[in-house]
């Protein structure tokens, strides 16, 4: 699961959608997102986490509540929970831990834990809240678009952006919530770009980066995808098939965000 690790950040990537857990690391505290999906995966993180925690406090930020990123909140009871406060409000907590439920029972997992919807410590209400947690500053910004409580977080010194499931390298912009608030976040990104100091990028699907191009890039074709959505038609969906080595597996989600961006644009007008 090993995916990437520097002195301040190792993370994990399930063999499931290419999804992510990140791990940062200093002497006074350890900060992990979204533990996930398959239970030996949760149980490598768990070891790794107790390696490393000693008699530091652990959180964990939850970058939004699609199931696959909360699947492994209840094994780690001990963790203090960073999230938006929209998902702390979730109207459909139950709905989407019966999606956790109905995933297990379809491929008859078993787990040594009982997952269930994150206790929020710490809801985030507003773009560039901080967070000081030892010698690490997190400044967080609201992500509406994929879901509508989406998080980014940036973590500095170390130059750290946890995007949640933006700007991903192997997925195409999945619009559940709303095309025009997918639209402003990718304008948030940039200004975040543009205000903080980037060294590394984590997606929440697909590779970790620390190259400043390759994260720009990641900017540049969501946005372009985003942009050209309305109008893009074959032209767009050939640009996909050559950036997304899996979009013809996630084909139906484009014609979605089609369907989506077409009733809140005729709406807008």
């Amino acid at each position: 699961m090993f995916h990437f690790k520097n002195d301040h950040l190792t993370v994990f990537q399930s063999s499931l959608y290419q999804t992510t857990s990140a791990i940062i690391q200093t002497d006074d505290v350890v900060i992990m997102t979204d533990p996930n999906w398959l239970p030996h995966e949760v149980q490598t993180i768990w070891e790794y986490v107790g390696r490393v925690l000693g008699d530091k406090q652990l959180y964990v930020i939850y970058t939004h509540s699609d199931f696959d990123h909360i699947i492994g909140s209840g094994a780690f009871p001990e963790a203090k929970v960073i999230a938006s406060e929209e998902l702390k409000a979730h109207e459909h907590k139950k709905a989407i831990m019966q999606k956790v439920s109905e995933f297990d029972q379809r491929y008859y997992i078993k787990r040594d834990y009982e997952p269930h919807y994150p206790s929020v410590d710490h809801a985030i209400s507003r773009d560039g809240e901080r967070l000081q947690l030892g010698s690490l500053s997190l400044t967080f910004y609201k992500a509406p678009g994929h879901t509508h409580d989406g998080l980014f977080t940036v973590i500095e010194p170390l130059g750290i952006f946890l995007s949640g499931d933006y700007l991903s390298d192997v997925e195409f912009p999945f619009i559940f919530s709303s095309y025009i608030d997918y639209k402003k976040t990718m304008e948030k990104a940039a200004t975040i770009m543009e205000n903080h100091s980037i060294q590394i990028h984590v997606p929440g699907h697909g590779s970790v980066t620390n190259n400043p191009d390759e994260i720009m890039r990641r900017l540049k074709e969501s946005t372009y995808y985003i942009n050209h959505l309305l109008q893009g038609g074959e032209k767009l969906e050939t640009h996909c098939r050559e950036q997304y080595p899996f979009f013809e597996g996630m084909k139906s989600i484009h014609f979605e965000n089609i369907k989506l961006a077409r009733k809140e644009d005729g709406e807008d007008h």
